[in-house]
Formats: structure tokens, sequence, C-alpha cells
């Protein structure tokens, strides 16, 4: 066997590993549906042993009446029975086959939001979505698949195949046998060849619905640059692979059922053959011919299913290997076992001779060292890049350092669980993103169990409020996907309302104030100065104006920390903060450009 085939085989017994134990739990209905589904075997079987009596019986004369009634009696009764027992079991494996997919999809869900932030980064949404979409279908179908087709068909090829072999000559079995062998072996071998082109197929279909959404999700982008024909383009070329993979995999599924339709049928022509032969002879009946020719057009049916079961359970698996691909996506940020509980005393932040870097190769922090004072707010600024969002990051554990320490209340944020430290932590974001449902969802979602007292009272403290009011549906306006229905300050005034309704005891603000105009900053800025006092408050800001009643002011510089102090004491050493803070003065003092005189008020040269 192949290497590639050893490897297949591994990972199909590692994926029925991961589903055994979700199964299991229904041991009982797995156990009565499979109680079920061989009495259902069995009335088949036994519907044409009933015509070959019924058969024989009307061939000998004189037959008394009562004789052929009761046949026909029981030959529906296995008919019904067949039929009503086929539906219980489907009743029994509801559950089992609904419940296996909700857990395994949840898990699956789940570990990826369990995933470092590094992770998502990378990742692309469209591709993933789509991996877990089909994963979680393939689970049903496989399970359905192993249920009601793999099971039942091998019972009824074994159970024909014993009666053939039993009551007629080994040139029935040799038949039989024959047929079945050659089948398989080409089903085995079509399948494995074709199935690089299914896996193909999903590729490329993965990587079409990712550039399908990308676009989508980027809207306003394609529309400022005019570029609708180049995104059509773009996503026409992924289409163009997922049609030539489509194609191939559809032309070769033909090949398949060609050549699976050429062995039934040789092997069913050649059974009959033998049994009109017995018949001509005297060696078998009437009765025998129409039980091997009833016998043959059963086991076609399961031959015919069963190349169209290792066809779909082979692509089935491949969808399902995608998706254990996620599963096993290692967790970068882990807890300690057992985790215990982060216990705020006050509140005091420390960051301990901390270095990081998000690669590895390029540094972003280093040698980083201060302390937030419980209650107090210390502010950090410098240029972009200089490492700012990093510590917030940090502190939020989206990351682990590389060096050093950060603490709260003197305990270690890597000995801590994570969600007790992010329940103590409340953040606003420089890049608000909102949930495509109404602003009343989106605010409330700070805390989902606040009541609406609560929602509207940091709505207005947010300055939030008045506006929502002004709109026709109110809180419950809907805000479009990621928000793009609301202005950059409205959002960010949403994003405000939230974490104040979530009430942490840390509070971090990154470029909170960023999308907001003047006038709504200065009394956003009140806001959060008030919601501020008595938290401790990390400060990230690129306008210094925002941070100059901080408790103390770090500059930080290429990932260290070039000065620290307050704003009075930081212009008065005339260093890097003075530097910035002359330039962003000079920037706002200066006046806006006025229209060229020799140009009309349409802008007409």
């Amino acid at each position: 066997m192949s290497a590639t085939a050893n490897a297949s085989n591994a990972g199909t017994i590692a994926i029925f590993r991961r589903l055994l134990p979700t199964v299991w739990f229904y041991r009982w209905r797995v156990l009565l549906g499979l109680s079920l589904l061989v009495g259902t075997k069995l009335a088949t079987i036994g519907v044409p042993l009933l015509l070959k009596q019924l058969i024989d019986t009307l061939d000998h004369k004189p037959t008394p009446l009562t004789v052929p009634a009761l046949l026909l009696m029981a030959y529906g009764a296995l008919r019904l029975s067949t039929s009503v027992l086929q539906e219980l079991r489907g009743i029994v494996f509801a559950r089992v086959l609904a419940r296996t997919s909700r857990e395994i999809t949840l898990r699956v869900f789940s570990h990826l939001h369990a995933l470092s932030l590094r992770f998502h980064l990378d990742r692309r949404t469209g591709g993933i979505t789509r991996d877990l979409e089909r994963g979680m279908s393939s689970i049903s179908e496989l399970l359905d698949t192993m249920l009601y087709l793999v099971l039942p068909t091998v019972l009824e090829v074994v159970l024909i195949s014993a009666i053939l072999i039993g009551r007629y000559d080994t040139s029935f079995a040799v038949i039989t046998l024959g047929t079945l062998v050659a089948y398989v072996a080409f089903t085995v071998h079509m399948t494995e060849w074709r199935l690089r082109y299914y896996r193909a197929m999903n590729e490329a279909n993965t990587e079409a619905n990712a550039n399908s959404v990308d676009s989508l999700l980027n809207y306003e982008t394609v529309k400022y640059f005019n570029n609708e024909r180049y995104e059509a383009q773009r996503f026409d070329s992924s289409l163009r692979e997922l049609e030539e993979a489509a194609v191939k995999s559809l032309k070769t599924l033909s090949l398949l059922g060609i050549g699976q339709a050429a062995i039934v049928a040789i092997g069913l022509t050649l059974l009959v053959w033998r049994a009109t032969e017995g018949v001509i002879a005297g060696r078998m009946t009437l009765g025998d011919l129409v039980l091997v020719n009833a016998f043959l057009i059963q086991l076609a049916a399961p031959l015919s299913y069963l190349g169209m079961i290792y066809r779909e359970t082979k692509q089935t698996l491949s969808n399902l290997e995608r998706m254990f691909v996620l599963l096993d996506e290692p967790i970068e940020v882990r807890d300690p076992v057992p985790a215990p509980e982060l216990v705020i005393r006050g509140g005091e932040v420390k960051f301990e001779r901390v270095w990081f870097s998000y690669d590895g190769k390029r540094q972003v922090l280093r040698d980083v060292d201060f302390v937030i004072a419980p209650g107090k707010t210390l502010a950090v600024v410098g240029t972009t890049g200089a490492g700012k969002s990093t510590l917030a990051r940090l502190l939020y554990r989206y990351y682990d350092v590389d060096a050093g320490r950060v603490s709260i209340d003197g305990q270690d944020l890597r000995e801590v669980g994570q969600d007790s430290l992010r329940t103590q932590i409340g953040v606003v974001p420089q890049d608000t993103v909102l949930f495509n449902d109404s602003l009343y969802y989106n605010i409330a979602y700070g805390r989902p169990s606040a009541s609406r007292e609560e929602v509207v009272a940091v709505a207005r403290a947010a300055h939030v409020h008045d506006f929502i009011e002004s709109l026709p549906q109110g809180y419950d306006t809907n805000v479009g996907e990621r928000g793009l229905k609301l202005s950059g300050g409205e959002k960010q005034r949403i994003a405000i309302a939230r974490t104040l309704l979530k009430d942490p005891a840390i509070l971090i603000f990154d470029e909170a104030t960023s999308a907001l105009d003047t006038q709504t900053e200065s009394g956003i800025q009140l806001e959060l100065r008030n919601a501020a006092r008595g938290h401790t408050t990390l400060v990230i800001a690129h306008r210094l104006s925002t941070v100059i009643d901080a408790d103390e002011i770090l500059v930080l510089d290429h990932g260290r920390i070039v000065e620290r102090g307050t704003h009075t004491a930081l212009l008065a050493a005339r260093g890097r903060y003075a530097m910035l803070w002359t330039m962003q003065q000079r920037q706002d003092d200066t006046p806006a450009p006025q229209s060229h005189p020799n140009r009309s008020e349409k802008g007409q040269p």
C-alpha cells in the first residue's frame, strides 16, 4: 500500500475516533437503531423467499386456496414491516445525527475563539467559514451514510451471498464473490484516483468564497478606487479554477459510474444464466429462478449504493479533515491548570522589563518597565509603530510576553484564567467594528444581562443617546455590516458606551476619540475622565491634547520608553514630548487652504 493510502487510512481512523465519544454518548439509541436495522434487512430478505414459496406452491396443482392466501398476507406484512422498521430507525437516529453535528461544530467554533490574535490576523474569514460550513454538514452526512447505508448494505450483501451459496452450487458463490471483489476493487481504485480532483474543487471553492467575502467586506474600498471590474475579474479567476476542477470531478465520476454499471451487469447476467440453466436441467424450480433474480436485483441496488457510499464518504472525510485542521490549530495563549481567578484588590498594573516581538524577528517592545497605580491614569504616546497598541494587547493577554512580566495587583497574567482577566478589563479600540444588529444589541453587548435603563444610561454618558433617539427606529436601528451605516464618530461612541456598561476595574482607551470631531471630542473626553475616575486606566493616544490630564505620560519610541512624567514636566524637559507637542500645535493652528482665485466655484480651471 502506498504512503498516501496509509496516510489517508490513518486520517480516516483518526476522524472516526474523534466522532466516536460523542456518538457513544447515545449508545442506547445506537444499539436500538442497529436492532431495527437488522430487523429491516431480515424482512427485506424474507420478501423474495416468500415470493419463491408462493410461486412454487402455485406451480403444483391442485393447491388449496388458503395456502397462497396466507403466503400473500405474510408477503404484505413483510413489505409493510420493512418500511415501518426503516422509519423507526430514522426516528431513533435523528437525535444522534443532529446532536453530534451540533456539538462538534460548536467545539470547532469555540476553539477558533480560543486561538490567539496572531492566528486571526493571518486568517481569511471567508475560507474558514466555508470550511466550517462544509464540515458541519459533513458530520451528519458521514454518520447518516455509515448508519443508513454502509451497515445495511454490508449486512444485505452478506445475507444474500450466504443464501445463494447455501442453496445452490459453488458457481453462484464464485460469480457473486467475483463480482463483489471486482466491484469493490474498481471503486476503491477509481475513487482514490479522482479524489485529487474533488480536493482541488474544494480548495478552489474555498478560495472563491474567501475572495468574494473579502471583496464584499471591503465594499467601500472597492468603490473608492473604482475597482469593481478588477474585483469581478479576480473573483472570476477563482471561479474558473473552480469550474475546471468541477468539470474534471464530474467527468471522472461518470467514468466511475460506467465501470461500476458494467461490472454489475456482467455479474447479474452470469448469475441469471446459471439460474436459467438450472431450471432447464431440472435442478432448480421456477421459484428458484425468481428468487435468484429478486436477490440479484436487491444485491444490485446495494452495490450501486456501495460505490456512491465510498465516493461520498471519501469526499465527506476530505471536508472533515479541513475542519479538524482548524480544531488542531494550536492554542498559543493557554491558561494554567488549574486556572485561578484574578483577584482585584486595587487594580495596580505593572509591566516589568517586558520584551516582545510578533514574529520573533523584529522587536516591538524593548525592556518596557512602568506601573499604573490603582485608580490612576497613565497615557502612552509616540509616533506610529512605536509599540503603543502592543501594550494594550499584552495587558488584555492577546499574546504572552517574550521576556519580563505583566501583572495586576501582583498576579502574573500568565498564572490566572483569561476569562477572569478579561472580565476586569474594558477596551475602547481605535478601529471599532460593530455587529450587524441593532444599536441596542451593540451597546448591550458590553453586559448582555444589563437592563434597558442601564443601556440608556451609558448611551447618555457616551453622548450618543440623543442621536439614537433621533432615528426613526431608535435603539432598534440596524447598524449594517461592521457598522457601516454609522459614521466613525458614531461607532466610536457606541464602543465607549458598551465599555462603560461593562464597568470593569481597568480601562484601556486605544485612540478612543480618534474618529471624533473637536466639539464631540471635548464632551467625550469629559465623560471618559468621569468614567476613568476610580479605575486604573491606560490611555493610548496619538493626539497629545487628549492626555494632558493623565497622572503620568510615557513617550514610546521604537519600543523603548524614552521619557516619562506629567504633561507640564515633559514640556519643561524640552525633549521628545515637547517636540511632538509643538508639531501638533502648529498643525492645529495652520489655517485651512483657501480656494485659488482663478478657479470657479465648480472647480473648473
